[in-house]
């Protein structure tokens, strides 16, 4: 239930005023850390993991965060109460045509997109109202493609009326104060004497039809608000922040038009290992001083599982190698990009007497050195280290 769920703030590790760089670099903190490929057979860790999931899910969302923010988990989770606030979708209101809006602010002659100065058809076909949703996928499944089932609330027509809006046994009566006509003849003194102009009747919207008895289901709509599911395919190689666009997926249109769409907003999960550079894949690998000095067998993790890789002899500290056709797969194109691979080599902490002796048997050895560490007789002092501001962040 959700009166049992953690904070998610207190989840991730942050504060409730925190950024988003903040909440998405400690959801990855913590996904490095709880990711099940890393935890093998720990429950505890998964559980967390999923947790981090969940609390990421929404904090990454402006909306959603919004609502948690305001109503706590009842606000976002859909088995709360009634469903929470919305369920996660915005957008879902009627879609507003601003000639209409300021055609009734300036009486008239804005319809259309200011275009023609003539007021849109209330009786013409009409596309419905575009609707959207929210949806958080994991880095691989934006990399592979997926199906994502999601909820979605739409308008369909009421099964009671029939989408007229009336209430049974009634139909839409003729409009007595235009006539049926949906124009009604406005007659104003000017300087040039009286003009006769014709405007949209206000008590029929300009039908020609009015509603006596309306629909008890749908209040004289015409329509009702249902959840509804929605499979969405999404397509390999989508981004963070990216939008589908599904046709057809909308509200009804109105008088006969067709379906507005239903577009899709996809939030992408960060990976603990695995970072995005447009379809390229970048990863950072450890090693030993010795691995990057005499070459060894490694596994690097890919997005298609780990691959055999033999690390060269004399490996430098940050040097990349390339994987080609391991990274992304493009949009709208068969190709891929490519994997980055960064070197680290580790520098060990805590030598023992034993293993400082063997260093410098083998420093000693040396006939490369670096020359810029070899005294040269001009030493004019000694510089101790000096505290720094980079060292609060260690």
């Amino acid at each position: 239930m959700a009166e049992n769920k953690r904070d998610y703030y207190e989840v991730l590790g942050v504060s409730k005023g925190a950024s988003d760089d903040e909440i998405k670099k400690a959801y990855r903190k913590l996904a490095k850390q709880y990711h099940p490929d890393l935890n093998p057979g720990d429950a505890t860790a998964e559980a967390k993991f999923k947790e981090a999931n969940e609390a990421y899910e929404v904090l990454s969302d402006a909306d959603k965060k919004a609502r948690y923010d305001q109503y706590g988990h009842a606000g976002v989770d859909p088995n709360f109460g009634a469903g929470g606030f919305g369920g996660g979708f915005g957008g879902f209101g009627d879609a507003f045509d601003l000639g209409d809006i300021l055609g009734s602010m300036f009486g008239g002659g804005f319809g259309g997109g200011f275009g023609g100065g003539r007021q849109q058809n209330p009786n013409a076909p009409r596309k419905g109202a575009t609707i959207q949703t929210n949806i958080t996928i994991s880095f691989e499944e934006a990399a592979k493609g997926c199906k994502k089932t999601v909820n979605v609330d739409r308008s369909e027509v009421c099964s009671e009326c029939g989408g007229n809006g009336c209430a049974k046994g009634t139909s839409p009566e003729t409009c007595k104060t235009c006539g049926g006509r949906g124009q009604v003849n406005v007659q104003q003194r000017t300087p040039f004497g009286v003009m006769s102009t014709s405007r949209q009747c206000t008590d029929c919207g300009g039908k020609g039809k009015t509603i006596k008895n309306p629909c008890g289901n749908c209040r004289g709509t015409g329509f009702v608000r249902k959840r509804q599911t929605a499979e969405i395919d999404i397509p390999a190689g989508i981004d963070d922040r990216q939008t589908l666009n599904v046709r057809g997926g909308g509200n009804p249109g109105i008088n006969g038009g067709p379906k507005g769409d239903l577009r899709v907003n996809v939030n992408v999960r960060p990976h603990p290992f695995f970072e995005r550079d447009g379809f390229d894949v970048w990863c950072e690998v450890a090693v030993t001083y010795a691995q990057a000095a005499m070459g060894d067998t490694l596994y690097i993790p890919t997005l298609d599982g780990k691959v055999k890789y033999e690390l060269p002899a004399g490996t430098q500290p940050g040097e990349v190698f390339r994987f080609r056709g391991r990274g992304i797969q493009q949009l709208s194109s068969r190709g891929k990009g490519d994997q980055f691979v960064k070197i680290i080599v580790e520098v060990p902490k805590n030598l023992t007497q034993k293993q400082k002796d063997l260093l410098k048997e083998f420093d000693s050895t040396l006939t490369n050195k670096p020359k810029n560490n070899i005294p040269d007789g001009n030493v004019v002092g000694e510089e101790k280290r000096k505290s720094s501001f980079f060292d609060k962040f260690k």
